[in-house]
Parts: C-alpha cells; sequence; structure tokens
C-alpha cells in the first residue's frame, strides 16, 4: 500500500475524529454495544437521526457494511477520495443494475481500537486495516485472512512487561497490533509472519498510525527470519489453534501453523529462549493437549525444559480447559460454519476423528513466560528443596479467576519476580527475608454461631489474577505480620511460641506457604 496514500487516509480519520470514544458518543452506548455483537439495526436507527457528518459516514462504510456513493466518500474522505481509497483497496465497487449509479462498499474492515497496556496511563487508541470481519464479509474467509484485533491479542498485549526494551520481537505479527505496542517500550522492534498479506497490511497499519520508522517487518517461519538476532522482549499470539492434518476443512494461516496437534507451540517454547538476551523474557500464547494418562501442563514444562537456552525460569498459566468436543466446536464455528450444516458437521466430525487417533482428552488454553537468566544465576542457589536443584525453574497451575484490567502486565511481572526468588532461595534464605504483603490481600473468616475461633480464614485477592487461598491460623498471622520490619524467621518464632507449636514444624509451614503465595502476588521480598 503506498505510503502517501496512507498518510493521506491517516490526515482524514484523524479530521474526522474516528475513535472508538466518538463512535459510541454518535451511536449511543446500547447501539455501540449491539453493533460490536453483529447486531446493526439499532445502530442503522441512530444514524438515520444524525447528519451526514465524515464520521457518520465512516461509520456507515467500516462499521456498518453499507455501500455508500462516491460524493459521499469524497466527503467522508477529503485528503484521500474516493480514487484513492479504491486504489488502497479500502472499498470495492458494488454492481448495480441501473449503469448511471454508482456505490461503494467496504473491502477491508478499519476499525478504530482502543487497548489497555500496562506501561501506559491511558489506554492506546489506534487504527487497524485488516480484512473484513466477520459481520461483514459476504461469503468464507480467504485462506491467508488477516484477522483485526481479537480478544487474544488485546490479552497478550495487556500480560506484557512494561519495562523498557532495545529490541523486541513480535513472532507471527498479523495484523501488527502487537508490533505496535512494542514501540511504546521504546526500542526498536521486528515483526514477522509467513503471510505476505499480513505483512501488507502490518506495514500499512504501522504507516497509519506513525511507527513505521520504528519497524522492521520479515517473511519466514518461527525464528528464521531472525535466527541472528538476540531479544530484549518477544511477545507472541502464534497460529497454535490444533487443526486436524486430514480431511477437506479450510485452511487458515491466521490460526494454522501447518503442523500435527500443538507442535508449533512446542517449537515456539522450546527454541524462543535461545532469542533472548541473558535477563530477556518470552510472553507467548498457546494451547496444549493432555493426552489420555498424561499430564497437559506437565508436557509444557517439558517442552521448557528441554530448551538448550538455560537457564531459565517459567510460568505456566492454564486459563482454560476444553473437551475435544469444545475446542472443535470452537474453531468451526471461527471459520464461519454454523451447527446444522453440513459443512459443520464435516469440520467437528475430523477435529473428532483426530483427537480420538492421537487419544486427546483435553486442551489447555493460557500463557506462557519464560526468562532467560544470565549464566551467573544459575550458581546462586543453594536450595535442598526437590524440584529446584536445576538451574531451570518451572511453576505450572490453573488460574481461572478474573484478570485485573489497568496494571496486569506490571503486576504479573512482579509476582512472576516475586515467585522465582523464592523458588530459587534456600529454607534458610526464605526464613532470612523480610516479607511484605500486598495491599490487594484481604482476609476472610467465617465465625460458627457462639465459636471464637473461625471456622475457615481465606486470603483473598484480586490482583493480578482473582485467587481465594485457604489458611491456617499459624500461615494467616504470618501474612498479616508479614510487613517488611521482621523476617520471616523471626514470625515464624513469635507464632510458635504464641501458638504453642513446635517451632521446626511452623518454620516448615510459613516456608511453604511464602513460596506459594509469591508466585500469586500475594507476597514479595521487601525492596
Amino acid at each position: 500500500m503506498e505510503s502517501a496514500l496512507l498518510h493521506r487516509l491517516r490526515a482524514d480519520l484523524a479530521a474526522a475524529e474516528y475513535q472508538v470514544t466518538s463512535v459510541t458518543a454518535l451511536l449511543g452506548d446500547a447501539a455501540d454495544a449491539a453493533r460490536l455483537r453483529g447486531v446493526f439495526v439499532p445502530a442503522q436507527r441512530a444514524l438515520a437521526e444524525r447528519e451526514h457528518t465524515p464520521l457518520a459516514l465512516l461509520v456507515r462504510l467500516f462499521l456498518l457494511g453499507e455501500a455508500v456513493t462516491p460524493i459521499a466518500l469524497d466527503m467522508a474522505l477529503p485528503e484521500l477520495g474516493a480514487a484513492g481509497a479504491q486504489e488502497l483497496g479500502l472499498i470495492e465497487e458494488v454492481t448495480d443494475p441501473d449503469p448511471a449509479r454508482t456505490h461503494f462498499r467496504a473491502a477491508l474492515s478499519l476499525n478504530p481500537v482502543t487497548i489497555v497496556d500496562s506501561r501506559e496511563a491511558a489506554p492506546q487508541q489506534w487504527w487497524v486495516l485488516s480484512d473484513l470481519d466477520d459481520q461483514l464479509r459476504r461469503g468464507p474467509a480467504r485462506p491467508d485472512h488477516v484477522m483485526g484485533v481479537g480478544g487474544a491479542t488485546r490479552s497478550l498485549i495487556a500480560q506484557a512487561p512494561v519495562g523498557d526494551v532495545a529490541l523486541a520481537l513480535d513472532l507471527g505479527t498479523g495484523c501488527g497490533i502487537v508490533a505496535l505496542h512494542l514501540t511504546l517500550r521504546g526500542g526498536r522492534v521486528i515483526a514477522t509472519d509467513i503471510s505476505e498479506r499480513a505483512l501488507m497490511l502490518a506495514a500499512a497499519n504501522a504507516v497509519l498510525n506513525g511507527v513505521e520508522h520504528s519497524i522492521e517487518f520479515r517473511k519466514g517461519s518461527l525464528f528464521a527470519p531472525v535466527s541472528s538476532e538476540r531479544f530484549d522482549l518477544i511477545l507472541s499470539n502464534p497460529p497454535f489453534v490444533i487443526t486436524p492434518r486430514t480431511g477437506d476443512g479450510p485452511v487458515y494461516e491466521y490460526r494454522d501453523g501447518g503442523m500435527v496437534g500443538d507442535a508449533l507451540a512446542a517449537a515456539v517454547v522450546e527454541h524462543g529462549p535461545a532469542q533472548l538476551v541473558p535477563g530477556g523474557t518470552m510472553l507467548c500464547l498457546a494451547n496444549w493437549e493432555t493426552p489420555w494418562g498424561g499430564n497437559g501442563l506437565g508436557r509444557v514444562a517439558d517442552w521448557i525444559n528441554a530448551s538448550a537456552a538455560g537457564p531459565l525460569t517459567a510460568w505456566v498459566i492454564e486459563r482454560d480447559r476444553l473437551t475435544p468436543v469444545q475446542y472443535a466446536e470452537t474453531w468451526a464455528r471461527d471459520g464461519g460454519a454454523r451447527p446444522g450444516s453440513a459443512e459443520f458437521d464435516d469440520l467437528l466430525g475430523a477435529w473428532l476423528d483426530d483427537f480420538a487417533m492421537r487419544r486427546i482428552v483435553s486442551v489447555g488454553l493460557g500463557a506462557i513466560r519464560i526468562r532467560r537468566e544470565p549464566e551467573e544465576a544459575a550458581h546462586t542457589s543453594t536450595t535442598t528443596q526437590p524440584g529446584t536443584l536445576t538451574h531451570t525453574i518451572v511453576h505450572v497451575e490453573q488460574a481461572t479467576g478474573a484478570l485485573s484490567t489497568d496494571a496486569l502486565g506490571r503486576e504479573l511481572e512482579t509476582a512472576f519476580t516475586a515467585g522465582a526468588i523464592a523458588a530459587r532461595m534456600s529454607d534458610e534464605e526464605v526464613l532470612a527475608t523480610r516479607w511484605v504483603v500486598s495491599n490487594s490481600v484481604s482476609e476472610e473468616r467465617i465465625h460458627e454461631p457462639g465459636q471464637e475461633s473461625p471456622s475457615a480464614l481465606t486470603l483473598v485477592t484480586d490482583r493480578p489474577i482473582a485467587r481465594r487461598v485457604a489458611a491456617d491460623p499459624l500461615l494467616a498471622a504470618a501474612v498479616g505480620a508479614s510487613d517488611g520490619e521482621l523476617t520471616l524467621g523471626q514470625i515464624a518464632d513469635a507464632l510458635a511460641t504464641l501458638l504453642e507449636v513446635d517451632p521446626s514444624a511452623a518454620s516448615e509451614a510459613v516456608i511453604a506457604g511464602a513460596r506459594e503465595l509469591a508466585w500469586l502476588g500475594m507476597l514479595a521480598p521487601h525492596a
């Protein structure tokens, strides 16, 4: 796409105030929410009562899929004009029985989007070109379909570390929205994809948002285009969807990496750490399979331990777990097939046949965060705890609670750092550390009528992930006393005397509790 035309388009969008807040104000909250669900009538009714402003015309064209006249286009895009929009491929002519009447409709989606990034004080505003969204497309998606901004990508951006980086990688860039956010971290960005069309649209989005000089786009599979570079930060929402390799179903580049099962996710996780500088972090989204008699989270831990780039510290969070039927139905629908159709039944059957053949009983969905530790970090741990003698530390868990919304990336990184420190400490080091409880932690007590002592104690937090942890009086008291003044050992000794329990047993219990609560973001070493 020609840069000069994209600059004109950018000027027109800015002049029309084509932003999320403006669109919502124009349509009203209820009509705009319905539009996002693919229900357009309320928005159409709202626009029928509005003037034909440039903003209203852009909404009709790009958000509601309506056909507009060349005169209306020239009004909505005065710098670019209908001819420029056609040259960019933004619009296509609609066939009309009357040759004297010419109309155009959108050939691409052009969405204003607002995305929360923990690094920024306010949500970021972007304009994003992509192939037509599902509710606007008239027919099946093309094999090289380029998606706009989905929920998974928003989640990846929200979870990303917030520090400055010199060089960052967006692996599998798609429409380029992750690369746009990586430019906010101050350094140079490389974005890769196997799709020529994705790279074309991602480069156009970089120009449209004024960050084209900060991003270099490269074509290629996985880490091949960047084999000689080492990155401070890698973010990836790769085409990890587990797809049958048999049958005649459609194959979409944006979701299907062309490998059997979860092999693509395994390749990203195993080989990605080698592309990091010491101290660098990789965060990716992935799906992983659980075969009959196996453990899906354990398999992900095996991928990480197989990396030759150690020592590593890793945190694997499974946000959801689906049955083969649930998973197959999700992705059959994603391709546009609807239940009850022959196409849907064929797709569902192909997925279920594939899972049955490989004896898959469930699929996990989540995020994997890996930090490549400096070599000297491998020699600092004296711990004798089971499972932490090796230099690589992998913490895996299911965590389905709600995510905090405003500072998620920063808070996850804080919890990751605290959990990693606690995991690498010896028992003696845990006790010698002054710990601080997060101000997001509260305590719930359940009392039976007439009973002085509570029958249940629960530690509760809503940041970074909502958690509820059952605690005994010893652990609850230790957490309550963790204000950075005393070491955990001093607290344990005092509580052992107060509660009349064995001192060694008290120390053992609070050590285990501190290690667990550090990963949950509830406790952190005093700075």
